[in-house]
């Protein structure tokens, strides 16, 4: 039988990361070993007018979907997703251009955009050639696992 090592102090970091980014998971990965923090969601019907207190926990578990179902974005054979939870952005600095725009053509491992997660920038590189048709994030936009990014045909 295999002991589970859990770093507390990593899984506490990473709740608070959650909270104060208003995120609802975390994901991180080094090597063999893989943490995922969650907070509980439960979908309403109602509106609430007091937010009501979120358990974060250290569990895998699945979002909520929307009544909608997926966005069609993320059924396209081009959909570039998100690997990670983090901040995205479109240019390496501030004052630079942006990696990409609609209409560029792009080849596989380009630099597509950065994302932030635990202070490490991130590149995400294109995975096919092609042309980019949509870019779905903004520059400082708050993204998911999963989130689809950006678009090529």
């Amino acid at each position: 039988m295999s002991k589970m090592f859990v770093d507390q102090d990593v899984i506490r970091d990473l709740a608070t990361l959650l909270n104060e980014t208003d995120l609802s998971e975390i994901e991180v990965q080094n090597g063999e070993r893989k943490i995922r923090v969650a907070r509980n969601i439960q979908a309403a019907a109602t509106v609430v007018s007091a937010p009501a207190p979120q358990q974060v926990i250290a569990a895998e578990i699945t979002p909520a979907v929307a009544a909608a179902g997926p966005a069609p974005d993320k059924e396209h054979p081009g959909a570039i997703t998100s690997p990670m939870v983090g901040t995205a952005y479109t240019a390496p600095d501030p004052e630079s251009n942006d990696f990409i725009k609609v209409g560029d053509k792009v080849s596989v491992g380009q630099t597509l955009l950065i994302i932030e997660a635990m202070k490490v920038m991130n590149q995400i590189p294109a995975t096919i050639s092609g042309t980019v048709t949509k870019i779905l994030v903004e520059s400082a936009q708050p993204i998911e696992y999963g989130d689809v990014l950006v678009i090529i045909e």
